[in-house]
């Protein structure tokens, strides 16, 4: 039986003392070591057994072992021979499979419900948006509608002959993650919302789990991954909605603080005499930058909450203020001037708070940030630590209004790669059974 060592690999050994010297876990043992060749066939791949073997310390039968059971899952695939040199029979080369497994995360936001579905080797399947005022429409109304957007794209993917490996859902707002509850999410309107309870009643096959978690965090976990900023260590990513949120990765971990709820940072008060926020307070950052304070100041006629209240998507409201700037409207660029400027003057705050390498600019941020960055760089300049600010950039993210859903995506293969025996099992001639009976899955709760 093989078990990790402190350095991540692993030993050949019978048994593993605890404290009191209690025989190992055998099960959470094969969990583990599962988990440490997926994780290298997917890193390293493709990849012979034997080069499996050397990378992690297990030995090559242990080794085919678990190649077998991760083919199995339909999480490992053949690839053919593979040449080391000239001497000597070729390996089989394995890389990862996962086109069977998906990942599917969604998002409801103030004006739109977003969900992207992915294999596991995070090549998107499916990717849509529509338009829906989730703000006007109450959380039991906006559930609803989240409720048949999963329907539909679960549905999707079982046509495609993939099977769902959980659900991660992206809110704006503070989450309690072990129950999947929005504890309040301000731009919504939400208080004490069971977003995980009312999804689990969906009709959806099987029994996929669950999870909720802040978008901002999301979106900053899909910038690191594979954003325009993928693999800095420092980042935090601001969410440029009707809300704006930042998610902190700090060390090469996000950064959640000690209830999950850190990064709520278009709440920071920045304007004693400024307007009042949707959360009740006065002055907070967003009513500055967020996307409702450009449209304001940009388009009044066309603000949040005037006018007749057409269900409108944030593409649509950028396209409109893009047209009108390109027009020689001056209102719009006063208005991404003033935005731009109140920009700096929280990014010099988060640069003194946490010291990143780059500030990703997501959402219409990104789409403006040919004339936004130069505005906030001004200003930046003018009111951060001058040492700090010369090593951070912005950077816009190419990620879009997708940016947490495809987070949300990622958080379920994350989950599948840490614990490939979460993934069912496809029985198959070469395979037959495991450990000499036929396993069946059992879903975990996130």
């Amino acid at each position: 039986m093989d078990h990790n060592r402190a350095d991540g690999h692993a030993t050949d050994s019978a048994s593993r003392g605890g404290p009191a010297g209690a025989p190992a876990d055998q099960a959470t043992v094969r969990r583990s070591n599962l988990a440490l060749v997926l994780r290298h066939v997917s890193a390293y791949g493709p990849c012979s057994r034997s080069a499996v073997a050397v990378a992690t310390g297990l030995n090559k039968a242990t080794v085919t072992s678990l190649v077998n059971e991760l083919q199995a899952r339909g999480l490992v695939k053949e690839m053919g021979p593979q040449y080391a040199g000239s001497v000597g029979r070729p390996g089989v080369a394995l890389g990862l499979d996962g086109s069977r497994v998906g990942a599917l995360g969604v998002e409801v936001n103030v004006d739109y419900i977003a969900a992207i579905a992915t294999d596991l080797a995070g090549r998107v399947l499916i990717d849509r948006r529509i338009g829906f005022d989730a703000m006007g429409s109450g959380p039991e109304r906006s559930l609803d509608e989240l409720a048949r957007m999963v329907e539909r794209t679960v549905a999707d993917l079982d046509r495609l002959g993939v099977t769902p490996a959980g659900i991660t859902v992206a809110v704006p707002g503070l989450i309690d993650t072990t129950t999947g509850t929005v504890v309040v999410a301000p731009n919504l309107g939400w208080r004490g919302v069971a977003v995980a309870e009312r999804l689990s009643r969906a009709d959806i096959a099987g029994d996929i789990p669950i999870a909720v978690d802040n978008d901002a965090n999301l979106a900053a976990l899909a910038e690191y991954t594979s954003g325009v900023a993928a693999g800095t260590s420092d980042l935090v990513c601001l969410t440029g909605e009707v809300g704006v949120g930042g998610g902190v990765i700090s060390g090469g971990r996000l950064l959640g603080g000690a209830d999950g709820f850190a990064g709520e940072v278009g709440h920071v008060m920045i304007d004693p005499s400024g307007e009042r926020c949707r959360c009740g307070r006065v002055g907070c950052w967003e009513t500055k930058v967020g996307l409702a304070a450009l449209v304001r100041m940009a388009t009044p006629d066309r603000a949040y909450g005037t006018g007749p209240q057409v269900v409108r998507d944030p593409e649509e409201r950028l396209a409109e203020i893009e047209q009108r700037r390109a027009e020689g409207d001056p209102r719009v660029d006063a208005a991404v001037a003033e935005v731009g400027r109140w920009l700096g003057i929280g990014a010099a705050m988060l640069i003194n708070l946490f010291n990143p390498r780059v500030i990703v600019l997501g959402g219409y941020f990104a789409r403006l940030a040919d004339p936004l960055i130069p505005a906030a760089q001004r200003e930046l300049t003018r009111t951060g630590m001058s040492d700090a600010v010369e090593r951070c950039r912005f950077a816009a993210s190419d990620l879009g209004f997708g940016a947490a859903s495809r987070g949300a995506a990622g958080v379920v293969v994350e989950r599948a790669l840490s614990d490939p025996t979460s993934i069912s099992i496809r029985m198959s001639p070469a395979i037959g059974v495991i450990g000499g009976t036929p396993t069946a899955w059992s879903p975990r709760s996130p």
